[in-house]
């Protein structure tokens, strides 16, 4: 959400420049495999002490428990008032707005206030819940490349699948719970999923690799050979989610037993019912509306000299690493020094 837009902010400080930023200030990173970029020492608090040390060496104080309930504008200054009463108000002639999502509408008034226009803040990016499933029985077992779909609707995504105590994590359910972040919200957070756990869509496709296993291997034992590389636990639970006995040898399934298979192993069906608290969400759909934001500059439409970046504005994506980088190029376009009034 809101990726059009920031395209044009991304042409200004992008994931090169990023990376640059923090290797200059003695910070070395890596590429991983799968092109996530983590700091060397694969320690987020190498992050943080960069942040730190920067605001030491450029000045810049941090007042602790000083929360912002309201922003007044002044002739041509800003007032803020704080929640902690003992800190006097204070009056600024630029503010850059970077408090991150709100979990609520309410915590986002003091902005609407202002004039700006707010989009319904959601979650984005959490696990889902299905308790009572037997499934998870299995937690712990991640299962390398799913599809994962919200019944009823277009919504898919692909990835590995973490089974937890709960019920489901990993990319497959996190980017999905991002893709759906509206829809699901209005569902109340109980709605039904399928998993495809081979992320293989072509039915027919399944069903000859199964039948040529039972021609090849008529006599093995279904527990003992296990096709897709399914690990022994999953494949039993699937197994007996199917009604198989897993003690059959591969001839002795059947028509009936075969499309069974299929089914479960394309199309397996849980029910959700609700996702993780909001302390374990990593990310708000939702925010200031970027109709109300010069991209440019990241400075309110209503507002000179208010400047907004991060995630409270209404920019949200499917992993961590975007919406990092949506707030380090936002942070530093609000930021720039250039900016004439």
């Amino acid at each position: 959400r809101g990726g059009k837009k920031l395209k044009k902010a991304l042409h200004l400080f992008n994931t090169s420049d990023t990376i640059r930023w923090f290797e200059n200030r003695g910070v070395p990173l890596v590429t991983q495999s799968d092109n996530c970029v983590f700091p060397a020492s694969q320690d987020s608090q190498s992050i943080i002490n960069c942040f730190l040390k920067e605001c030491k060496r450029l000045k810049i104080n941090i007042n602790l428990d000083a929360g912002v309930k309201a922003i007044l504008k002044i002739n041509e200054q800003f007032k803020l008032n704080f929640t902690n009463e003992a800190i006097k108000p204070q009056s600024f002639d630029k503010v850059i707005v970077t408090t991150g999502g709100s979990p609520k509408r309410s915590g986002l008034e003091w902005l609407e206030k202002l004039g700006h226009k707010i989009e319904q803040p959601v979650p984005s990016l959490f696990t889902f819940k299905t308790p009572n499933n037997p499934l998870t029985k299995l937690m712990g077992i991640v299962v390398e490349n799913v599809q994962t779909t919200i019944q009823g609707t277009k919504f898919k995504a692909d990835g590995p699948l973490l089974i937890t105590h709960w019920g489901m994590s990993g990319p497959a359910i996190l980017k999905l719970s991002s893709f759906g972040a509206r829809y699901v919200n209005e569902q109340d957070y109980h709605f039904k999923i399928q998993v495809n756990w081979i992320n293989e869509n072509n039915a027919e496709h399944i069903l000859e690799t199964l039948i040529n296993i039972a021609k090849e291997h008529p006599h093995k034992i279904l527990a003992n050979y296990r096709p897709y590389a399914i690990t022994e636990r999953m494949w039993l639970f699937l197994l007996e989610k199917c009604g198989i006995v897993p003690t059959k040898n591969w001839n002795e399934i059947g028509k009936k037993g075969f499309n069974k298979l299929v089914n479960i192993l394309a199309n397996d069906e849980y029910t959700v019912n609700g996702k993780t608290t909001f302390r374990d969400e990593f990310v708000t759909c939702g925010g200031v509306s970027l109709d109300s934001i010069h991209m440019s500059t990241m400075e309110s439409k209503i507002h000179k000299r208010l400047y907004f970046a991060g995630e409270v504005l209404d920019i949200d994506a499917i992993t961590g690493g975007y919406n990092l980088q949506a707030a380090w190029t936002t942070g530093y376009i609000a930021g720039k020094l250039e900016h004439k009034d």
